[in-house]
């Protein structure tokens, strides 16, 4: 099984996943959950939260799709977390502001959980990618104007590696998963499931 024999869905709404997927040569459609699923996610930990996310997401597309054509499903969650606080996409310009002040100058993770689920009945592969990043510190004048720019919006840790910038450094990890899904590691999951399906079916 590889994505150019079986389509692959994505079940995101995300840019940034759908711009990552499509710079790696990945042909998709896409099918996104609605926003509030994740919320469902009873998780303790920040992996455990981000890899029940996806998993949660995958489920819920997989139960809107009416059709019985073979598809992976892919379904992604990001969050950011600092000294065990989860920092997912702030709520509004101060949410962003606590966040972004909580993090300053500090060595932080960006966690991804990602889920490929084999519809209609197959079974799914739950994974977790961590990328360390330290960011600098950030003085008054930079902070307002990342608030004025708007760019947090819609980014984990109120922040998007991808908008390049020069406070944000990788220490270690892939930048795709800062970003929102780890897409080097794709076609290595994709084979993985695919052992997985063959081991149930001998089952």
């Amino acid at each position: 099984m590889n994505q150019s024999d079986i389509p692959l869905i994505l079940a995101s709404q995300s840019p940034r996943r759908k711009m990552l997927l499509e710079q790696s040569g990945f042909q998709f459609t896409i099918h996104a959950p609605e926003d509030s699923v994740e919320k469902q996610a009873k998780a303790k930990t920040p992996e455990q939260f981000v890899v029940e996310a996806a998993t949660l997401k995958a489920y819920a597309v997989a139960q809107e799709i009416t059709t019985l054509d073979r598809a992976i499903l892919v379904a992604a969650d990001t969050v950011a977390e600092c000294e065990g606080q989860i920092l997912g996409k702030p709520k509004d310009r101060d949410d962003a502001e606590r966040m972004l002040k909580f993090v300053s100058g500090k060595v932080h993770r960006v966690l991804t959980g990602v889920c490929l689920k084999l519809h209609p009945n197959g079974p799914h592969l739950a994974k977790l990618e961590a990328t360390l990043l330290r960011m600098d510190p950030l003085s008054k004048s930079m902070l307002d104007k990342i608030l004025k720019s708007n760019l947090w919006v819609g980014k984990a840790g109120a922040f998007g590696y991808q908008d390049g910038l020069d406070w944000v450094h990788i220490e270690s990890g892939l930048a795709s998963n800062v970003v929102g899904l780890p897409v080097e590691r794709m076609v290595g999951w994709i084979d993985e499931l695919s052992a997985l399906t063959h081991e149930q079916k001998l089952d």
